[in-house]
């Protein structure tokens, strides 16, 4: 249609329509994500509070999600969407057939059905994922078994991918390059949104100092101090010595 035939093109071009599509899915669940992330000290302070009492342990979770606006499902369900359009992209890009070889050669590679004769490609799917679990990971570096994950997972698929077809790899590295690039965005706005919150709460608590300081200025504020009760008046009577005291005296 664009006068310039290549398999190579097309795959990279549904790459990015079908990143595209999922857009808003995927910002739902980074963002859930991501608040979990900014929530997890929190929510390990309330598992030690109420560790004996489960009701309350649940209700206190309810508020803090409900405080940061932050919902737990809401990473989970996107995945589960785009599972079935990933498997199915992925099995069409690993069988399918080129009816003609004229355009299914990528630079180097000679056939896109094929491995990459140099494994430059898996190589490329390796960094890929490897730096787009790093862009997620941003505020879990001290987790020990994200850290693991980070480093195992894409040597695992950059060695799977040495036998996978050329066309599939660069889908791979195309979509997780798309990722990375969505995941930056969500990164930079959601500081703005934790800096506006942030300058929020710090004008409440001023505004909340100012009017303390106001009340004591005007008297209104409660003294601290416990007022003296007065001793009564009899105790500081002179008590005169009677005729019979003044004797024995």
């Amino acid at each position: 249609m664009i006068g310039f035939p290549s398999y190579a093109l097309a795959i990279i071009l549904i790459a990015v329509i079908i990143k595209i599509i999922l857009y808003p899915l995927s910002v739902k669940q980074m963002k859930s994500t991501l608040g979990m992330q900014e929530i997890q000290p929190k929510m390990q302070e309330l598992q030690k509070k109420y560790k004996s009492d489960p009701e309350k342990l649940n209700k206190a979770m309810s508020a803090l999600y409900k405080e940061h606006n932050v919902k737990p499902a809401a990473g989970c369900l996107p995945l589960l969407i785009q599972l079935p359009i990933l498997v199915g992209l992925y099995q069409a890009m690993r069988y399918y057939q080129f009816t003609n070889l004229d355009y299914a050669g990528f630079f180097w590679i000679p056939n896109l059905a094929e491995p990459d004769p140099f494994y430059i490609l898996p190589i490329l799917v390796a960094l890929a994922m490897f730096w787009q679990q790093k862009v997620v990971m941003v505020g879990m570096e001290d987790n020990p078994t994200m850290k693991m994950m980070l480093y195992i997972m894409p040597l695992m698929i950059g060695f799977m991918s040495i036998s996978f077809p050329s066309g599939l790899c660069l889908y791979w590295v195309m979509f997780s390059i798309m990722g990375i690039i969505q995941q930056f965005l969500i990164n930079g706005k959601r500081k703005k949104e934790l800096a506006i919150r942030a300058e929020k709460a710090e004008a409440e608590r001023a505004e909340r100092e100012r009017i303390k300081e106001e009340q004591r200025l005007r008297g209104q504020a409660p003294s601290k101090k416990k007022a003296k009760k007065a001793k009564p008046k009899a105790e500081y009577i002179k008590k005169t010595p009677s005729a019979e005291e003044k004797t024995e005296n």
